[in-house]
């Protein structure tokens, strides 16, 4: 039986057969579709490394349109993505340099990357870093964000940072004991972060992170968006500050 990969491969073989017929595959009969599956079938069976190349050539085609799909979207919505009032912003808010996290409190690979993101804090004075919370991990992934999101009310700059740092650096699952316990340790007015929690600045900063993520086809954390690259996953601090250096340089991630 084909794995599910396969037969989209095939799939996508008959699909380019098919574009190249000058007829519609609507104006073959019953007898005549059936021995062009019958065709295909044993090509295929002939041949199944035409499988591999299909797909390898699908997979090449969905990342060459998510990419200039995402391209897209960071042109449109770079206003939102950098200076959005629906955003927590850390080290020098005035900062030449701007990097993007998209981030869940229960994310083990954000608890990992966290190490990277404070360096780089600390080693670079003209680095503006973005906060998104986008809780995709569950329910406690979305209560800790709500109360994250309604203490910017309250906190700014290093009193927020030394909340998120807790917060993200707390072990086992988060949700909203852990993170008013993190708030009211950050030094949080409770009686007011309770009420902010309900308000419409916590429904307005995760839809309208929800809709970026959607725009730039993003499906887990961590994701930066440095410059005009959007960079998947953990990927270490080496390759974030080469890109921020990049960015610095010649005003784009990958200097070409």
């Amino acid at each position: 039986m084909l794995t599910f990969r396969q037969r989209l491969a095939a799939f996508a073989v008959v699909g380019l057969m098919f574009s190249a017929a000058p007829v519609a595959a609507a104006e073959f009969s019953d007898s005549q579709k059936s021995e062009i599956e019958t065709v295909v079938r044993e090509y295929l069976l002939k041949n199944p490394e035409i499988l591999r190349d299909a797909y390898a050539e699908l997979e090449t085609r969905q990342a060459r349109a998510e990419g200039e799909a995402r391209t897209k979207a960071l042109s449109e919505n770079g206003g939102l993505l950098t200076n959005s009032p629906h955003q927590a912003v850390i080290g020098n808010p005035d900062g030449k340099v701007t990097l993007v996290e998209f981030f869940d409190y229960n994310c083990g690979y954000c608890k990992q990357a966290l190490p990277d993101l404070q360096r780089l804090v600390k080693e670079q004075p003209d680095l503006r870093v973005v906060l998104k919370d986008f809780p995709v991990l569950g329910p406690g992934s979305v209560e800790a964000a709500q109360v994250a999101i309604a203490l910017r009310n309250q906190l700014k700059g290093e009193k927020y940072w030394a909340f998120h740092l807790k917060l993200l650096a707390t072990r086992g699952q988060v949700a909203k004991a852990a993170a008013l316990a993190a708030a009211k340790d950050a030094g949080a007015d409770m009686d007011k972060l309770n009420k902010d929690i309900a308000g419409a600045e916590v429904t307005a900063s995760l839809q309208e992170v929800a809709k970026l993520a959607d725009s730039l086809s993003l499906s887990g954390t961590p994701t930066y968006i440095v410059g005009d690259e959007v960079v998947v996953g953990a990927v270490g601090y080496a390759q974030l500050k080469g890109r921020l250096d990049n960015v610095r340089k010649c005003g784009k991630a990958t200097c070409g």
